[in-house]
């Protein structure tokens, strides 16, 4: 069980350096604590989910690039997040639109290797099972 996850909420990345918000389109129009609820289908790059500041993965290949040139020495890139499957686990009893809705506990990956969990859910009472 976890708690709802809606427009605005807190994300952070494994490989970020800043936090980002997420962005909900109003496709279900389900709302918890005031705010649109997310879904598990709420993943898209830049349309959801925000750059996390700079990249600090070698699996990314701006930063595996720059750090190559910087002849070995870390030198992150400008996050710009590659998620290509839906946020899971998503709430088992609770659907917006048609997909399961976003919980707390959610985590969508990164095709570079980040792991982005929810760090504030953008409500406090609403729970999702």
């Amino acid at each position: 069980m976890g708690i709802a996850v809606a427009a605005g909420a807190l994300m952070s990345c494994s490989f970020g350096a800043a936090p980002s918000t997420l962005k909900v389109r109003p496709t279900g129009k389900v709302m918890a604590d005031g705010m649109l609820m997310a879904s598990v289908m709420d993943h898209q790059p830049n349309a959801n989910i925000a750059p996390f500041g700079m990249c600090t993965t070698l699996s990314n290949p701006q930063v595996a690039s720059a750090t190559s040139a910087a002849q070995g020495v870390l030198t992150p890139q400008p996050c710009l997040p590659v998620t290509v499957s839906p946020w899971a686990p998503g709430a088992t009893g609770v659907v917006v639109g048609t997909a399961p809705a976003l919980t707390s506990s959610s985590t969508c990956s990164c095709s570079w290797g980040g792991v982005i969990t929810i760090s504030k859910p953008g409500t406090t009472t609403s729970q999702a099972t």
